[in-house]
């Protein structure tokens, strides 16, 4: 499917965080929620995309873009998303943007910084 084809028939764009156990984690996980809140694309299921889980990969498959948020360097959702054989996404690593693990709460402000963040990404 061509990208227009993926445009014209609604295809979502699709929102990764790789929501782990730290405070960029939590971070990555609420402006995946707050962009979905925005429309600005889906937030969607990692873990599905690990596990193989046929159906989330097909819908993945079929998106129109998709978006991978990491929190830390470590950067496991570009990596899952890499693993299963997507080439083709955005990225945005909360540690390029100057988050630290442990110093980086989840305030209303950090939130709308990261969610315009990756708006823009998939723009």
């Amino acid at each position: 499917m061509s990208e227009n084809q993926a445009v014209c028939s609604g295809a979502p764009k699709l929102i990764f965080p790789c929501s782990g156990g730290s405070d960029v984690g939590a971070l990555s996980d609420l402006a995946a929620r707050q962009m979905t809140r925005d429309g600005t694309g889906k937030m969607y299921c990692l873990a599905g995309i690990g596990a193989q889980i046929q159906g989330i990969l097909s819908t993945t498959q079929s998106a129109s873009s998709i978006l991978a948020i990491d929190g830390c360097p470590m950067n496991c959702a570009k990596k899952i998303l890499e693993r299963a054989g997507f080439s083709q996404f955005e990225h945005l690593c909360l540690a390029d943007a100057g988050f630290q693990k442990g110093a980086s709460p989840s305030t209303p402000e950090n939130i709308e910084t990261v969610a315009a963040s990756g708006t823009a990404k998939l723009a």
